[in-house]
């Protein structure tokens, strides 16, 4: 693997798999035509209805793994409990894989925006947790 492809992957999991995608799509295309981040959304469950899903959520962390490490942004509680749980069997998500405390919609542009550059793990969760800071007034 080139240095080109070892990129911050980023998980976006949400109760609703349409809201996932969404984001996703919303992320990369204001990310721009530079290099591209891998972003999967883990949305819903596996038939498809609203709530979080283990199984989904490991398997979008392991497809956007290149070895940079995983940032992984939560809609709603459960799916921040889901994530938790995950981290904490330790062997589910790949190695480096990170909770961002950070807005969802924000948060997602800014990390994936961020990963774009090639920045490591902690910038695109500093720039994702820092769209906190974001005033719309």
């Amino acid at each position: 693997m080139t240095s080109e492809e070892k990129r911050v992957g980023i998980v976006l999991v949400s109760h609703s798999a349409r809201v996932a995608e969404s984001v996703a799509e919303l992320a990369r295309g204001l990310a721009g035509g530079g290099p591209a981040v891998p972003v999967a959304p883990a949305g819903g469950t596996e038939g498809g209805g609203l709530g979080t899903s283990a199984e989904l959520i490991a398997s979008a962390a392991a497809s956007v793994d290149r070895g940079a490490g995983v940032a992984v942004l939560a809609d709603l509680g459960s799916a921040v409990l889901t994530v938790k749980a995950l981290l904490a069997e330790g062997d589910e998500l790949p190695d480096g894989t990170r909770l961002v405390d950070a807005p969802f919609v924000e948060g997602a542009v800014a990390a994936v925006v961020t990963a774009a550059t090639g920045a490591g793990l902690d910038a695109v969760a500093a720039a994702a947790a820092e769209a906190y800071t974001y005033r719309k007034v």
